[in-house]
C-alpha cells in the first residue's frame, strides 16, 4: 500500500491559498481515482483508492501545516506503510509558479510541513513533490504571501500544474520515483519571464 499526503491548512480561511496546493493536488487525485467521500481519521481526511492495480491511501492532514507529521505518522503506522511508499505533496517558494520538482529524499528546505514529517518519521527517506507558488513582491512579507490567494491570471497556470501533478502521482505509483523525476522535473511551466527569473535560488521556502 502507498500513502500520498497533500499538505495544507484546514478551514475556509485558508481555502485556495498558495500554502494549500498540496490539498489541491490531493483533491484532484481523489476526483480522478476515487468514488467515495473522504473519512475523518488520523487527524486528517482520508480516502482509499486504487491506482495501477494497487491500494493507495490519500491523506489531507487537518493538523495545520506545522504539525503535519502527526497525521502522516499515524496513518503510516496503522497501515504499516514504510517511508519508501510515502509521497508528500507541498508548496515551494523557491520554484517558479507552476513548476514541479520531485525528489526521492532530502531535507525539508525550510518547509515546515516536511520538517515535521521528517521529525515524526525519523527519516528524510521519502519522496516529495513540490509545486512552485512563485515569490512575493517586494512590498509583501513572504509569510503573508504564502497565505494569499492566486490571482485570476495565476490560477490558469496553477490549474495546469495541478493536472500535471496528478499525472506525476500516477507515474510515481505505476513506474516509481526514477521515471517520475525524469519526466516531470524536466518540464517548464508556461509562466512569464517575471515568474521564471531567479526563483530557484533567491527565495526562502514556505513555513
Amino acid at each position: 500500500m502507498k500513502l500520498i499526503a497533500g499538505l495544507g491548512n484546514p478551514g475556509r480561511k485558508y481555502q485556495g491559498t498558495r500554502h494549500n496546493v498540496g490539498y489541491l493536488v490531493l483533491a484532484a487525485t481523489a476526483r480522478r481515482f476515487g468514488n467515495s467521500p473522504p473519512k475523518e481519521k488520523f487527524h486528517g481526511e482520508v480516502m482509499e483508492v486504487e491506482i495501477g492495480g494497487g491500494r493507495v491511501l490519500l491523506l489531507s492532514p487537518t493538523t495545520y501545516m506545522n504539525l503535519s507529521g502527526q497525521s502522516v505518522a499515524e496513518a503510516g503506522n496503522f497501515y504499516k506503510i514504510p517511508p519508501a511508499n510515502l509521497l508528500v505533496i507541498c508548496d515551494d517558494l523557491n520554484l517558479p509558479l507552476g513548476k514541479l520538482r520531485i525528489r526521492a529524499r532530502g531535507s525539508s528546505g525550510g518547509q515546515k510541513g516536511l520538517e515535521d514529517i521528517i521529525r515524526c518519521l525519523g527519516t528524510e527517506d521519502f519522496a516529495r513533490l513540490r509545486m512552485g507558488i512563485g515569490s512575493p513582491p517586494e512590498h509583501l512579507d513572504w509569510a503573508d504571501f504564502v497565505l494569499s490567494r492566486f490571482t485570476a491570471e495565476e490560477q490558469c497556470e496553477v490549474d495546469r500544474a495541478v493536472a500535471r501533478a496528478v499525472e506525476a502521482v500516477e507515474v510515481w505509483i505505476r513506474q516509481g520515483i526514477g521515471p517520475c523525476m525524469n519526466q516531470f522535473n524536466a518540464e517548464s511551466p508556461e509562466s512569464s519571464p517575471k515568474n521564471q527569473k531567479g526563483r530557484e535560488t533567491d527565495q526562502l521556502d514556505a513555513l
